[in-house]
């Protein structure tokens, strides 16, 4: 009797658990992190006046850093074309030349937070 009243208050708990309304955390982020409604397509199809590359690879820095979300920006902007064995990038466009993804990401990073800080149109 006493076992299953142990396992019944087990379960119970463990269901009141997940019944909870904040989503499921890794340290202080969610572990499913949800973008904003347009923010791709804002920077792969501008609307009004075109933006120049440094403006839209800057505009992929405001997403969270180390997620594909931000690789699929960058990658929005410049269209990968990944090489067996790629040379050291000497500028943004030889980014899309890595093959593996947070190669890729860490070049796209550096290069755009190197920009100045441009005025958006």
């Amino acid at each position: 009797m006493r076992m299953i009243l142990a396992v019944a208050a087990v379960l119970y708990s463990a269901s009141a658990f997940a019944q909870t309304e904040r989503p499921p955390m890794v340290g202080d982020k969610p572990l499913v992190q949800v973008k904003p409604k347009g923010a791709k397509e804002a920077v792969a199809a501008p609307k009004g006046k075109p933006q120049s590359i440094a403006v839209r690879l800057q505009t992929c820095l405001e997403i969270d850093d180390g997620t594909k979300d931000r690789l699929n920006c960058y990658d929005a902007v410049i269209p990968p074309a990944p090489k067996p064995k790629p040379a050291k990038a000497k500028g943004y466009a030889d980014c899309r030349f890595f093959k593996e993804e947070d190669e890729r990401l860490a070049c796209f990073n550096g290069f755009a937070e190197s920009i100045p800080k441009l005025p958006r149109n």
